[in-house]
């Protein structure tokens, strides 16, 4: 990331024993020795602005990431410069596991909203590994959600038709934003463009506007400057033929 960017925040404005998130009902409460060796385990907070690149396809990087506040996605370009977004990143989330694990990013991470990440660095996994096995399960839990969130997109993209395809992202990317706290008493705005949509889904643009019209004629959602607004979260979903989430509580590095 340039420093223009993104920029280092000295002290840390979020000790981990008074993170915001953690008393979110979401997320499992953490053993004494646990939260000792995540306080141990960040190194301090990086402050990103809106549309800043966090990691990028086949670097190497010595960090991985916790979003504290804001929204990010995740995507793979072709060579001619196709983008195809995986997924999205919102508080609670760790970017940067598969660099740490596999030597470098298989993807990018761009910042949608500004955003405040804690720190940790890449070296230190050994030791949670070694000595904190709790904490190691948390991160397989991690990349197990990870495996079925794709499972369910990849469904989407192959049997759902267009209609269905975005009711069901709306109210995906609607459901984890509530659970994480995203849109305090408000109805949930996601700060996301209409090509978003589209290169997450495969669709055209024209063909993305046409369906985000159909949504909005039903009155599930708005579309305003700067993204999404959720006007009938449970419309959505069965308009996807989707369930929810029906996530028991998750853990936060």
């Amino acid at each position: 990331m340039s420093s223009q960017s993104a920029r280092s925040v000295p002290s840390r404005q979020y000790p981990c024993e008074k993170c915001p998130l953690r008393p979110l009902p979401v997320f499992r409460a953490f053993e004494s020795q646990e939260l000792s060796f995540v306080s141990g385990f960040k190194k301090g907070e990086l402050a990103v602005e809106k549309g800043a690149t966090v990691l990028v396809e086949g670097s190497h990087s010595a960090h991985l990431y916790t979003v504290l506040s804001g929204w990010a996605f995740r995507y793979k370009l072709l060579p001619d410069g196709r983008r195809q977004i995986l997924n999205y990143s919102m508080p609670g989330d760790l970017i940067g596991l598969q660099g740490s694990l596999m030597g470098e990013m298989q993807h990018s991470v761009e910042a949608l909203s500004p955003m405040l990440l804690c720190v940790f660095e890449r070296d230190q996994l050994h030791e949670l590994y070694r000595n904190h096995p709790g904490l190691a399960y948390d991160i397989t839990w991690i990349a197990s959600r990870e495996e079925r969130m794709l499972d369910e997109n990849l469904l989407s993209i192959g049997r759902r038709s267009a209609l269905e395809r975005v009711a069901y992202l709306i109210a995906f990317i609607s459901s984890r934003a509530r659970s994480v706290g995203l849109n305090g008493n408000a109805a949930v705005r996601i700060p996301i463009t209409q090509q978003h949509i589209a290169d997450t889904l495969g669709l055209s643009l024209v063909h993305t506007n046409k369906t985000i019209r159909k949504l909005m004629d039903r009155k599930l959602i708005l579309w305003r400057d700067g993204g999404c607004e959720i006007v009938d979260h449970e419309g959505l979903k069965t308009l996807a033929g989707w369930e929810g989430l029906g996530e028991e509580r998750r853990p936060l590095i």
